[in-house]
């Protein structure tokens, strides 16, 4: 999560530290009328009772009240007296870990634990709960009930689920053994294209994960952080601010805040924000490296005002690098980990290539070069030599 560079929990609870919270809490659900106690101690909340004065049951995944059924994950116990009644406290069995409670020794039934831990830090109005859409039904949708069943005053303003990780359309899941771990696709691919690749697609929406799609998202980042360096390279060789910007010059800054804002505002629709910046983009590149660009009189005070809005952006999306030099230092060392190449073998193969180049060897040039290029190494020649930059494998398809 750090190497992602996402922000650590303020509290990460633990349920086993909040046991006397979630057994108030169902002591307070019992008091208002909404559970009821079994022979042997469990202790089940009453859907029927809840709805007849919560109407609103089921709204959350949009079911009717009809429709409810028992949790996918629990076996019906026909001792419920609806089958869609779920478990507040679980009767101790042999085995399992176990608590004191008022109804004997258990432990908490699946959704209790939530209410009660985020009522204790967050109060029970807050802002943002968050979770896969697995969850809608039944864990959200009876956390709410059992939540507002405690506490009348209970809220949730905003409810944001996650799509999931799906590889050949399949849902990526341990039980299919068809998933990756951050740590498995960190040791071929930079964290900041990870990133990249996650935020590419709207957070409510299945992502398919490819070595394909982390390719690009690879070769974006890349093309981000070298503009952006050259960006500032360019800006600390030149002490004269030359011209201020243009009409046209603002307007452009201007369009880029507003789209940012706009998107963010529309759920965090992070795709648009990403297709947003290729403009920007192109036209600091345009500035940097084109004869029109650099003739711009206006041109270090455009880069500078794109340079700033740019890294704002990045900073929101968690994808402003601490070192730019660094980062791209490191996305190269992955493009060679991927190709089973080092710096050194690399050297070697421009060397013989630029000795096939002088030789008027061109079929061996381009060779050596196409070659590279199938290996996700992409060979420039510049004024100032030849050098080499990842890109997407030629022998790779989506």
């Amino acid at each position: 999560m750090e190497a992602l560079q996402c922000l650590p929990a303020t509290v990460e609870p633990r349920v086993t530290t909040h046991m006397s919270s979630i057994i108030k809490m169902i002591e307070q659900i019992m008091e208002n009328g909404y559970g009821y106690v079994l022979e042997n101690g469990d202790v089940y909340f009453s859907v029927d009772k809840y709805a007849e004065k919560h109407p609103t049951y089921g709204c959350l995944a949009g079911r009717d009240f009809d429709e409810n059924r028992a949790g996918e994950r629990v076996a019906i116990d026909e001792r419920k007296r609806n089958p869609a009644d779920f478990a507040l406290w679980k009767s101790a069995k042999k085995g399992e870990p176990a608590w004191e409670s008022p109804w004997g020794l258990g432990r908490p039934g699946w959704h209790i634990e939530c209410s009660a831990m985020s009522a204790e830090h967050l109060g029970p109005c807050f802002d943002i709960h968050g979770g896969g859409m697995d969850l809608i039904f039944p864990h959200h949708e009876n956390e709410i009930a059992q939540s507002c069943a405690a506490c009348s005053e209970s809220r949730v303003s905003y409810w944001m689920h996650n799509g999931f990780v799906t590889i050949d359309a399949e849902k990526m899941s341990k039980s299919l053994g068809n998933f990756f771990t951050i740590r498995e696709v960190l040791e071929k691919y930079h964290p900041m294209s990870l990133r990249l690749f996650l935020i590419g697609t709207h957070y409510r929406s299945p992502i398919n994960y490819s070595n394909y799609q982390l390719e690009k998202a690879s070769d974006r980042a890349y093309y981000i952080f070298q503009t952006l360096e050259d960006c500032a390279h360019c800006l600390s060789s030149n002490a004269d601010a030359g011209s201020p910007m243009s009409s046209e010059d603002n307007a452009c800054i201007e369009k880029l805040q507003s789209s940012f804002q706009y998107s963010m505002a529309d759920d965090l629709l992070t795709p648009a924000v990403i297709a947003a910046l290729s403009e920007p983009l192109r036209i600091m590149n345009d500035l940097l490296h084109t004869k029109q660009g650099r003739k711009n009189k206006s041109r270090l005070a455009y880069l500078k005002a794109l340079q700033a809005e740019i890294n704002q952006i990045l900073e929101v999306l968690g994808l402003l690098p601490r070192s730019l030099p660094q980062v791209l230092e490191e996305l190269r060392f992955k493009a060679l980990c991927r190709s089973n190449l080092s710096n050194e073998d690399v050297d070697i193969q421009i060397k013989k290539r630029a000795e096939a180049r002088a030789a008027k060897d061109y079929d061996r040039s381009d060779k050596i070069r196409d070659t590279l290029a199938s290996q996700g190494i992409a060979v420039m020649d510049t004024p100032q030599g030849t050098t080499w930059r990842p890109c997407i494998p030629t022998n790779m398809s989506d």
